[in-house]
């Protein structure tokens, strides 16, 4: 047997290459970019600009902080609820990302737990703004690399920052009858049927909130929930609007008109033209289908009303979100 050449698995050179995952070769040891002194970091403690929080201020998020990493709850800065009573949430956190995102919604002071900034994001106006209404609520500001980051929003974009929000609260219906008929107004409640998108749920609270709504009902399965993409949509208005869950969507109609409302759906071909409602002044529901599915063939025959929308031939639907704006709209101006 030959052994020219020696062992064919035998080293080569007198030196190791560098292995997988040990960082090593020139790829590895690239920089990740210039990492900010403590002083130029507003959310640092050195931080030393005009807009530095009080002392206070960051003492109370270290203390928040520390709280929620050993599992610990703490009421450290946090306001009473008020308003009627909220039972159920969401069970997880989620987070918004984004520089325009995330400030928005800090203006917006949807209800949020943390605000995260990777290690090396250079500052601009939107993020020393963001970290500056963080630290004026008493948020935890926390900084981790941008890897972390990553995995925490499994790879989506996030430009170096991201607003972790609490679960959203919601109502009871009962509250939702009760804020209607006590508003001093007539009584204006919106029900999705159907309506999967956050972004379609997030404009509906925005709508209803614009023309005079008093809640909104979504059913608790199959449907969107007030998800972070839905506060973003909304535009702040969720903070303002309460949202119930139910279980049963046509006993929930049903438990309106007992409570004196007259019920409308949105749909195709409907009995009504949604420009001449003669339901528009009294105590109503409007209740509004999937863009492509429309409301339920259970929910429709148990509607008071259908409301057609009239568009163009060539139009196949509207959008869940337009069609509800547009028949708020209409029912504001028959209101005045």
């Amino acid at each position: 047997m030959s052994t020219k050449g020696g062992h064919p698995n035998r080293r080569k050179t007198s030196k190791a290459g560098p292995k997988i995952g040990s960082g090593g070769g020139k790829k590895g040891l690239a920089g990740k970019g210039r990492t900010l002194k403590a002083e130029d970091r507003p959310w640092h403690k050195e931080y030393q600009g005009d807009d530095k929080p009080r002392k206070t201020q960051w003492k109370q998020s270290k203390e928040r902080a520390k709280a929620a990493s050993e599992g610990r709850t703490t009421n450290i800065g946090k306001a009473r609820p008020t308003g009627p009573a909220r039972r159920r949430r969401d069970d997880e956190p989620e987070l918004i990302l984004g520089r325009n995102p995330v400030l928005e919604a800090l203006r917006a002071k949807v209800p949020a737990t943390a605000l995260y900034v990777a290690f090396g994001t250079e500052l601009d106006d939107r993020i020393a703004e963001s970290v500056r209404l963080a630290g004026n609520r008493d948020l935890p500001i926390k900084e981790l690399a941008r890897r972390d980051l990553d995995r925490r929003t499994n790879n989506a974009l996030h430009q170096g920052i991201g607003l972790q929000i609490e679960p959203y609260e919601y109502s009871e219906f009962e509250d939702l009858l009760h804020i209607s008929k006590t508003s001093g107004t007539a009584p204006l409640l919106v029900a999705l049927d159907g309506v999967t998108d956050p972004r379609n749920l997030g404009a509906i609270i925005r709508s209803a909130a614009a023309f005079g709504g008093h809640g909104l009902i979504i059913p608790s399965k199959r449907a969107a929930s007030v998800t972070a993409v839905a506060w973003r949509t909304s535009a702040g208005a969720a903070a303002r609007l309460p949202v119930a869950k139910v279980v049963n969507l046509t006993r929930t109609i049903q438990a309106c008109q007992q409570a004196g409302f007259m019920t409308v759906a949105l749909d195709a071909g409907g009995d009504i033209d949604v420009f001449d409602m003669p339901v528009a002044t009294d105590p109503l529901l409007i209740v509004v289908g999937d863009e492509g599915k429309g409301v339920s063939r259970l929910v429709a025959e148990t509607c008071d009303h259908i409301a057609s929308i009239p568009i163009a031939g060539e139009v196949e639907s509207l959008n869940a979100s337009v069609a509800a704006s547009i028949a708020l709209a209409e029912v504001q101006r028959q209101r005045r």
